[in-house]
């Protein structure tokens, strides 16, 4: 390829007006244009190389799990593939299995961080000095906020849980539902110990309601498509759920 340069830029020289026909002259030249060359087109890769830079794994897992919620906010979640993921974050398929086996593992990675992260907001909402009605609000704002934040959470749970044969995914979300429930139930009956309830209330189908209203919020928004009234339609209904807990009055 050299040789064919040389000739074609030997051949320029000769067709020059100025009387460049000398051997080294033209060696000079063709060397001079090559590494010309060779400038403009390192100057055109490099910023394409750094737009992407390398993440260490766990902070690319995040992002692929951010892909995935970002993706489910407006799709389908049986329509998102690891193509679509992975033209989401920037990198190949190959990429993205360097991180994970395979799609079941990254639905896995999903799952895992709602849990953690529901926990830690719902958590926080539960530890307070406040009465136990006033916590019961703060851990049901909480619920719907992170919902409103993240409207591609529900979407993937729902698909998840349509699935007709029991998986490990089931059980999992069964142990998570349950343990909120136990607290919920645990809330409701120092309520009725403060006299903030009536003791007549069954807080075991109290809690069943309140998880329940959070649910039906999830569907009416995801339905109209309107997550970011979520939480002021939360702060209306709240009153109307603590009014049924209630009961009817003396």
């Amino acid at each position: 390829m050299f040789v064919q340069l040389l000739t074609e830029q030997t051949v320029f020289v000769h067709q020059f007006p100025f009387n460049l026909k000398s051997p080294q002259l033209c060696y000079k030249i063709v060397t001079t244009y090559l590494l010309v060359k060779e400038t403009m087109a390192t100057s055109v890769m490099v910023p394409a190389m750094q737009k992407r830079k390398r993440l260490s794994a766990p902070v690319r897992r995040l992002e692929v799990v951010m892909a995935v919620l970002e993706l489910a906010r407006e799709s389908s979640p049986e329509g998102i593939t690891t193509q679509a993921i992975a033209n989401c974050i920037g990198v190949t398929q190959g990429a993205l299995f360097r991180h994970f086996p395979d799609k079941d593992a990254i639905w896995t990675a999903v799952f895992d961080w709602v849990k953690e992260r529901l926990d830690t907001i719902v958590s926080a909402a539960f530890e307070s000095d406040a009465d136990a009605l006033a916590v019961l609000e703060r851990v049901f704002l909480a619920h719907v906020g992170f919902v409103a934040q993240h409207p591609g959470v529900p979407r993937i749970l729902f698909h998840e849980l349509q699935r007709p044969v029991d998986s490990t995914f089931h059980e999992r979300v069964r142990k998570m539902v349950g343990a909120y429930r136990q607290r919920l139930c645990l809330l409701l009956v120092e309520a009725k110990e403060s006299g903030q309830l009536p003791q007549t209330l069954d807080e075991e189908a109290a809690a069943v309601l309140f998880i329940g209203t959070v649910q039906g919020l999830v569907v009416q928004s995801t339905l109209f498509r309107d997550e970011g009234d979520m939480t002021g339609a939360a702060r209306r209904i709240f009153p109307l759920l603590l009014n049924g807990f209630r009961g009817v009055q003396p």
